[in-house]
């Protein structure tokens, strides 16, 4: 596993969950001022967009260290969509607009952190071992030609990958069985959606100098 002991930095127990309540509300423009034509509002994407938020799984507690969710009831057959939120520490996972999977992660550090970007999964091995670090990756999803992934790995407190994004190997397991090549990542570092905003978002993927 990518994983290595690091301070109290990536050791906090608790991981916030997306909540439509936290998002803060538009200022309202005063009763004076007009509002001219170049600040209306965008076009929302039509309701049955597939990456548009439809709903969100309820999680009722921060997700802790190696605790995940998973559930398909919602998730109607569709094209997939992994969120990764550095800030919050949480990957999240879409089908069609539905949120069917959330967990903590373990995130990259210092000279080798973890890249922010829209990544699309270029390879699959369910029994990967590193050719840099000679460290088993199950349920690889490879992101970058210079080894950023998403693997199975023991996320615990204190520690950190060398880059990559670590789920909980149970996690992995299931997401590998959904993620198709060509599925979208997309890695964010304290941006939170909620029913209704789209998930998909227009940005250039960063190289990391290693992973």
């Amino acid at each position: 596993m990518l994983a290595f002991h690091v301070g109290q930095d990536a050791a906090q127990v608790f991981f916030p969950h997306k909540d439509e309540a936290a998002k803060p509300a538009p200022a309202k423009p005063a009763a004076t001022a007009p509002q001219p034509a170049a600040n209306a509002a965008a076009p929302q994407p039509p309701a049955d967009d597939p990456f548009v938020v439809k709903s969100i799984l309820k999680i009722d507690e921060p997700i802790k260290f190696g605790q995940f969710f998973w559930d398909e009831s919602k998730g109607e057959p569709g094209p997939l969509v992994v969120t990764v939120d550095l800030a919050a520490r949480t990957l999240s996972v879409f089908r069609n607009g539905h949120e069917i999977g959330a967990t903590a992660i373990l995130k990259g550090y210092g000279d080798k952190p973890t890249p922010v970007g829209v990544f699309p999964i270029t390879e699959k091995d369910a029994d990967h071992v590193s050719n840099i670090y000679d460290a088993p990756m199950p349920y690889m999803l490879r992101l970058t030609n210079d080894g950023v992934s998403i693997h199975g790995s023991k996320v615990e407190k204190g520690y950190a990958t060398n880059g990559c994004i670590g789920v909980p190997d149970a996690f992995a397991k299931r997401l590998f069985e959904q993620a198709k090549l060509g599925d979208k990542v997309i890695i964010t570092d304290g941006k939170r959606i909620g029913v209704g905003d789209p998930i998909v978002v227009e940005q250039q993927a960063q190289t990391p100098s290693g992973a």
